[in-house]
């Protein structure tokens, strides 16, 4: 931890203060997991507990911990039913600084019952520590909570092995429960996930280094959080600024007061207020210190507009030329909070920063398996359930997607008759057919046309006599996807078909070479591979792709581009050992060695095909067998 120069002057000591930044920060994970006492631990280290918070601790009897000894978790947990239950219920904020920086933390509880308070605490942080027994590993809680957290948008996850002094400091149960958590956390697309083993109980690696697991050689939890860098997290493009507050102290001054949630906005610019989309330009930004020629988020301003135009709290200004999106059907992910569930027939209230309203819940399309994280399809939501769903607004709303904008994104629903908030809510960036036919006349996609051949699919069959079809070849890196390809492209083309192969690492190194391998360019990469796939098809030619595609969500967009009935899957199917004893890329190796992320086996998840159209199994078929299978299979249905 740095040290702070000691001010000579208050006017020195306020400049030092005024010089460090703010993090806001949330603690996660499973009841019991040791949240409270982390947090206790590092405010006591770090030297933030006051004399006589500490002392009221010291006075309070706890079974948790030796006589004479600090309970830490007091510090925090200051509920009587949470002293007693020794369970955190209700979310606790704390306020801290060291020499570098400033803290605003949120220790949020671990028990299901209270999952709704996790996500109103972690709604505003811009990293979370998200705690793991050593003993107990990954639980369903931690997959809850892990979850969330990524659809809150937060980028930065200290994932911290807490109470490694009961496993003995054992390096081989980090890497377990490490290769645990990645194997399902690189679908979550959070791009920054550390790792800190630490005994919060005893210390170590919070505030201060342990002596304990000198294989160790990462960062505490404290220095982690001190250097995380979160200026790079802001949306400085979409100037979004809430009226809170309109000043008029006298009839010669109007201002329209609030902090700027996202977005740069300069004197001279031309705004239009929403939802009345009046246009006017910005005259003065008016702050306490004076005026300013620009203004940034997160900056609370008074902005003085050159002309008087009718709009007031709760109106928002943006640039004419950088719109929210205006919707009546909004399709958003869910997290419904109430014990009473989901009722598709019921109004409810939906309440965003850009305007509020009555709302149906539409559709439920789907609900994730907090366990698997795959979807399956539901009527209802229950209490702690997450699912994506349509809702209809009973007026047109302004809304950004939660990805772009956090604060613009986010929505709450409310239960009319009890008044209580019953889910929250982010907005997705996915267009609804209906969206795209109301925004038809304004958007420049309205003006394409599809393109179509005057030669027919039909006629092309016909010249080359056989039917053009897509063969996706799918399985682990190493189970001979690749080899198979390559023969079976030669006998058929033997047989006079035309036939092209798309290969994995051909396609990466031209067409989506701009991709890398998280799970969202994990996506793009399969489906621009299925959109050329049946571009070709339409050529009229065979098409073998030869593609790891892990996940069946993006196989089933694939055969959804090319079409049921021209897409056939074939299921690679071999097992791990095999495919790592091959290995002739060496990949598995760096793989174990955490030198590649995100490598599907190791370190993130392979989804095998349940009704593929061919199971091949190189494990016990040979080469010349498994082509002719594949081969048989073509001449058939081609």
């Amino acid at each position: 931890m740095t040290t702070e120069k000691n001010p000579q002057n208050i006017d020195e000591f306020l400049d030092q203060i005024g010089e460090r930044t703010l993090l806001r920060f949330s603690t996660a994970g499973s009841v019991d997991d040791g949240k409270s006492t982390l947090i206790g631990r590092l405010l006591y280290d770090s030297k933030n507990v006051f004399e006589d918070t500490l002392a009221s601790v010291q006075n309070v009897k706890s079974t948790s911990v030796a006589k004479g000894e600090i309970d830490f978790s007091l510090f925090t947990d200051g509920l009587k039913a949470e002293r007693e239950q020794k369970i955190t219920i209700d979310v606790a904020y704390r306020y801290f600084s060291t020499a570098r920086r400033n803290f605003i933390l949120a220790d949020t509880p671990g028990h299901v019952q209270y999952t709704r308070n996790m996500a109103t605490g972690a709604s505003t942080a811009d990293a979370a520590i998200l705690l793991i027994d050593a003993k107990l590993g990954v639980t369903e809680q931690t997959r809850r909570h892990a979850f969330i957290l990524s659809l809150l948008g937060i980028k930065h996850f200290i994932v911290t092995i807490n109470k490694m002094d009961l496993v003995d400091y054992s390096q081989k149960r980090f890497d377990e429960i490490y290769n645990e958590f990645t194997g399902f956390s690189s679908r979550l697309q959070v791009p920054d996930i550390h790792f800190i083993p630490v005994s919060a109980l005893n210390g170590d690696n919070v505030v201060n280094h342990s002596d304990a697991m000198p294989w160790y050689n990462g960062s505490t939890v404290l220095a982690h959080l001190e250097n995380l860098y979160i200026k790079g997290d802001r949306n400085l493009i979409d100037f979004r600024f809430p009226i809170q507050y309109v000043n008029r102290p006298s009839h010669d001054f109007r201002g329209y007061a609030g902090q700027i949630v996202s977005g740069v906005v300069k004197v001279g610019d031309e705004i239009i207020a929403l939802p009345s989309l009046k246009p006017n330009k910005v005259k003065r930004i008016q702050t306490f210190d004076g005026d300013l020629e620009k203004a940034f988020a997160p900056q609370s301003v008074t902005l003085i507009l050159e002309n008087e135009i009718d709009v007031s709290r709760g109106d928002v200004l943006v640039h004419p030329n950088n719109v929210p999106k205006a919707a009546t059907d909004v399709e958003a992910m869910l997290v419904w909070m109430a014990e009473e569930s989901m009722d598709l027939s019921k109004t409810y209230y939906m309440k965003q920063l850009m305007g509020s309203g009555k709302c149906q819940i539409s559709k439920i399309r789907y609900e994730i398996d907090i366990n698997t994280y795959s979807k399956k399809d539901c009527s209802t939501l229950q209490i702690n359930g997450i699912g994506r769903v349509v809702l209809t607004p009973h007026h047109k709303v302004f809304v950004d997607s939660y990805k772009k904008n956090r604060k613009t994104g986010a929505f709450i629903i409310i239960d009319q008759l009890t008044n209580s908030t019953v889910a929250a809510g982010m907005v997705l960036d996915r267009t609804t057919v209906k969206q795209l036919e109301d925004d038809k006349l304004n958007d420049v996609s309205g003006n394409l046309f599809k393109s179509l051949s005057d030669i027919t699919y039909k006629e092309r069959c016909l010249r080359n006599k056989h039917k053009a079809k897509t063969y996706w070849m799918t399985g682990l890196s190493g189970s001979g996807k690749s080899t198979l390809s390559k023969e079976v492209e030669k006998r058929i083309f033997a047989e006079g078909m035309q036939v092209y192969r798309l290969d994995g690492d051909n396609v990466r190194l031209g067409l989506n070479s701009n991709l890398d391998f998280t799970a969202q360019s994990r996506k793009e990469n399969i489906r621009r591979v299925a959109e050329v796939a049946k571009l070709m098809n339409d050529a009229g030619l065979v098409v073998i792709t030869s593609f790891i595609s892990p996940f069946e969500d993006d196989r089933k967009m694939a055969k959804e581009i090319i079409g049921e009935e021209g897409f056939f899957e074939v299921f690679v199917n071999t097992s791990l050992e095999t495919c790592e004893q091959r290995d002739t890329k060496g990949l598995y190796k760096k793989a174990r060695a955490k030198e590649i992320p995100n490598f599907t086996g190791i370190s993130s998840p392979y989804e095998a095909p349940v009704d593929a159209d061919l199971h091949i199994s190189t494990d016990e078929l040979s080469v010349d067998d498994a082509v002719s299978q594949i081969v048989e299979h073509i001449l058939k249905s081609c």
